[in-house]
């Protein structure tokens, strides 16, 4: 009998070859976006993540911005392999950029001295919780995902195009849209190399 789970969980991959054709309107995508954040957990229920979802022209803006940036330090002979990936990533049908709000953190740090140094760690496992949770209901609907960090090199870029608040850290950004070629066989370490098991 197959798990509906982990049958999910094996179906989501890097998807890089994507395009705009979705199977869900904008309206269907941000409420699914939204939801899947909402129910990921969080350290204290603390809810530190913050999410931007950016369509259509606004999503272009992303990686035009990025393009910009690379251009300043990636050398010119090299420079073309670059930007043929940032149009892999405008090809697709939006981003959703991943923050972690570090008023939350502080006041947390501040509320319980004790734990003081965990909750930093805690706001960056809350991130990768709900990247995840977005990432596996956009694999359920049939969506493709890939996950990238241009954070810190397009930072202020994103934060004054997009308004965003001071305290809201960028942690990464995950393009989505139709799947136009799967990805490759995946590999898997011994799992002797990676688990101990105790009885």
């Amino acid at each position: 009998m197959s798990d509906p789970f982990l049958s999910l969980a094996k179906k989501r991959r890097s998807i890089y070859a994507l395009g705009k054709d979705i199977p869900l309107s904008e309206d269907e995508v941000i409420s699914l976006i939204k939801d899947a954040v909402k129910q990921a957990p969080s350290a204290f229920n603390s809810q530190s993540s913050r999410i931007i979802i950016l369509l259509g022209k606004e999503h272009t803006k992303l990686w035009e911005l990025t393009r910009a940036q690379l251009k300043r330090i990636v050398p010119e002979e090299k420079f073309q392999g670059t930007s043929d990936k940032l149009d892999s990533f405008s090809n697709a049908a939006g981003s959703v950029l991943f923050f972690e709000d570090q008023e939350v953190v502080k006041t947390l740090q501040e509320q319980f001295p004790s734990y003081a140094d965990n909750f930093p760690v805690w706001s960056e496992h809350s991130t990768g919780i709900a990247q995840y949770a977005v990432w596996l209901a956009l694999t359920e609907k049939g969506i493709g995902a890939n996950l990238q960090h241009y954070n810190p090199i397009i930072d202020e870029d994103v934060k004054r195009e997009w308004k965003v608040p001071s305290s809201w850290t960028l942690r990464a950004q995950m393009n989505f849209g139709s799947i136009l070629q799967p990805a490759g066989e995946k590999t898997y370490i011994d799992d002797e190399k990676r688990f101990i098991i105790a009885k």
